[in-house]
This record gives C-alpha cells, structure tokens and sequence, in this order.
C-alpha cells in the first residue's frame, strides 16, 4: 500500500474521489433527510407512487440520452493535455449537439408513452399530471456534458459543489412540505424546482470554466460538421448509448418493474433498499469519476493504467467490506428512525443485497479500462447477456416471491454482471500491446 500513494497517478485519483466524497457524503444526509420527510408526509401508498413518478422520468432520461460525459473524457482529455484546443472545441459542440437532440427526443417520448402506462404504473388523475410536469425536467437529467467538461478539466471540486447543492435544495423543499402540510403535489413541485436549478448549475459551472481556458464558441451545438473532424466519434457514442440504455434497465427501471408487477407500495419499499445500496457504492462510483479521466491519459499499452485498475479495484473492494459490516450492523435502526417502523421491511432487502456490494465495487474499473481499450462493442455485449438475465429473473421471482426475490435478483445481476466483464477485461490487457496510443503533441 505505501508503494501505491507513492505514484502520483493513483493520488490524483484518490484525491479526487475525495473532492466527490465531500459532495456525496452531504448529498446523501440531505437525500436521506428528504425521504424521511417524503416517508413520514405521505402514506406508503402515494409515497410509492411519488418513487414511480421519479423513476419513470429517470428511466426514460436513462434510456434515450448518449453519454456524453464518456466521449468528452475519451476525445477531449487526450486533446486538452497536448494542447489541441480545436479539437477540444469539436468535442464539446458535438457532444452539447447530442444533449440537445436526445432530450427532445427523451421528453417527447416520455409524455406520449405515459398515458399507455399510467394505470400499470398506478398513476390517478392528479398524480399522471405531475407525472407530465416532470417529463418536462428531462434535459437536466439527460445533459452530461457539462460534467464530462469539468472531469477533462479537472475540476472536480465543482462537480463536488453541485452534488451538494441540488439535493440540499430537496432536502429544503421537503422540510417545508412536510412542515406546511403540503402533501403529495408539495413534495413532486419543490422537487421540481430543486432538480430544475440543481441542473442548471452544472451547465454554469461548465461555462465559466471553458471561459477560464479562453475555449469560446464551445457550447454551440454541431453535429455533423464537428463529427467529420472525429473519427469514430459515432461509432464511440452509439456504443456506449446502447450500453447505458441497458445499464438503466437493469437500475433505473428496476423501481419501475417492482411497481408494476407488485404495486406503488413494494416499489416504495424496493426504493429504499436501493438508495441504501447505492449509497453503500458511493466510494467505487467517485473512484471511477476520477479513474477515467486519469488512465486517459496513460498509454495503454503499458502495465500502469492496467495496474492502476487493480490497486483501484482492491482498495474499492476493502472500503466495500467495511460498509456491508456497518450497513448490516446498523441498516435496520437507521430505517427505522429516518422513514419509521412502516417501512422496516426494507432492511431485509437491504440485507439480501449488501453480498453483491463488494462484487460491485472491486469491478469498477472494468468498465474504465474497457473504453479505454477500445472495446466498447465488446462491453456492451457482456451488458446485453447480464442486463437480459437479470430482467428475467426480476420479473420471474418478484411473480413468485414478491419484493424479496426482487432483491435476490439484484444481488444476482449485479454480480454476474462484474463476472461477465472481467474476462474481456483480461483478454485486452493480455493484447494490450496491439492498442493505439495517442501521444500527446508538442506544445510551446
């Protein structure tokens, strides 16, 4: 471990993860402080079906927007370190361009397919309306330029800063409808306007940061012409779109499913269990934010972003230990004082599924090191096999054992998902010697 800190590249990542932390650690009080409010200001039942509203819109956003934070880190960290600012600028309008298409496609989408699922998804009159006002906060979900932006330039501080505030802003919203006697349409409205601003932010945050480094003109969208000056800018962003769609079927529509083939009141219940689960993930999620944009810059034909990869992937696994003992020890009374005794059913979901916490964490860089590589096709087939098995096996078990083997599932998919990713994984770093460097250009 001491030989580990000694290399600056793994500092910077940890640094950096560091800066998330801080965001992520506020970010998860207030969004524990704002269901407690939720959970405790509403029945179980129109709790639920606030959960379903927001996952529904999630899931839409998930599906349809390309990941754009990926090709700015993939293209753009190589251009900014040598210097070619022209080819950062392209980057940028390219990917600012393919935020703006899919977010009309997202919210289109979304609003026409609601009414097909309102009553699947348990929506009355007055909850399918702000069910379409929701629709309309799309775009901030479906934008992640801006934070592929501040990655590439390294400010993670400010995307540590934005974590923070948006759910702070919820958290308020929440205090004043549980407080003022709001109700249902109290706590789907300020949620609105905290999620609307918090969006917002990072779009700010982005721009003065591009002003910072004098690249003007950037946030205007170019498709086309930005994309001839790309190669394999298509292909890259296609790729991991498919990928990130499927990647939201196994976790943002997992809610999704749960509510339709067992109720508002079990989706509840399962939502819970996965702000804890993915809370307990926090630490590989900041890893990997960091981790990306750093071995971007490495050569991957040497050993250092592959041994990068598994210091990453044992430290993550070791915090991952840790968590699961004090998530296991501790996750009932916290349940219990924060969303009260109704919802103490959760922790036994939580407890099926803290055995796919360290799985999941140790296999973070894969994904990393995938893109890296070069091998996105290939990951996005291994996410093809895992996300297909697990969907059937959610439904299949939440039909025959309800809410519980909803969990068995997700601890199942989960872990044959990391599984299936580290043979590919292997195989690239056995080739490593065949992939394509981009070195950096001289600079005066």
């Amino acid at each position: 471990m001491k030989n580990w800190f000694s290399d600056g590249a793994f500092r910077t990542i940890l640094r950096n993860s560091v800066y998330l932390l801080s965001g992520n650690v506020v970010s998860a009080l207030l969004g524990l402080l704002a269901l407690s409010c939720a959970g405790k200001g509403m029945t179980p039942q129109l709790f639920g079906t606030l959960v379903v509203i927001q996952s529904y819109t999630k899931a839409i956003s998930d599906f349809v927007k390309f990941q754009t934070w990926q090709f700015v880190v993939q293209y753009g960290a190589p251009a900014h370190t040598s210097g070619n600012y022209q080819r950062l600028r392209d980057v940028v309008s390219f990917s600012f361009g393919l935020d703006i298409a899919s977010s009309i496609v997202a919210i289109a989408g979304g609003m026409l397919l609601l009414p097909f699922l309102s009553h699947s998804l348990g929506l009355d009159a007055t909850s399918f309306k702000l069910a379409l006002l929701y629709c309309t906060l799309i775009p901030t979900m479906a934008s992640s330029t801006p934070t592929g932006i501040l990655r590439t330039l390294d400010r993670f501080d400010l995307i540590a800063i934005q974590q923070a505030v948006k759910p702070l802003l919820i958290a308020i919203g929440s205090l004043i409808s549980y407080f003022g006697h709001l109700g249902f349409a109290g706590f789907v409205v300020s949620w609105y306007l905290a999620n609307l601003f918090g969006g917002s932010l990072f779009w700010w945050f982005a721009r003065q940061e591009l002003k910072r480094i004098n690249l003007h003109n950037a946030l205007r969208p170019s498709l086309f012409k930005a994309s001839k000056r790309i190669p394999g800018c298509w292909n890259f962003v296609w790729t991991t779109n498919f990928a990130h769609s499927i990647w939201a079927a196994q976790n943002s529509c997992s809610t999704l499913l749960v509510g339709i083939f067992i109720g508002p009141s079990a989706a509840g219940l399962f939502k819970i269990a996965m702000t804890f689960f993915d809370a307990t993930g926090t630490p590989a999620k900041l890893l990997e934010k960091s981790f990306y944009p750093e071995i971007m810059r490495l050569d991957p034909r040497t050993a250092k972003p592959w041994r990068l990869g598994i210091r990453s992937s044992l430290f993550a696994g070791g915090l991952g230990l840790i968590i699961a003992l004090i998530v296991y020890a501790a996750g009932g009374s916290v349940i219990a004082f924060v969303f009260g005794q109704k919802y103490l059913e959760a922790y036994g979901l939580i407890q099926i599924m803290l055995g796919a916490i360290v799985i999941s964490m140790m296999g973070f860089p894969q994904e990393s090191l995938l893109l890296m590589a070069g091998k996105q096709r290939v990951y996005l087939g291994v996410q093809i096999i895992a996300a297909g098995s697990y969907i059937l096996l959610l439904m299949l078990l939440s039909h025959l054992y309800g809410v519980e083997g909803a969990a068995v599932a997700y601890l199942i998919g989960q872990s044959s998902e990391v599984i299936l990713t580290l043979f590919p994984t292997l195989l690239a770093y056995r080739r490593r010697s065949s992939l394509i460097y981009h070195k950096p250009l001289e600079t005066t």
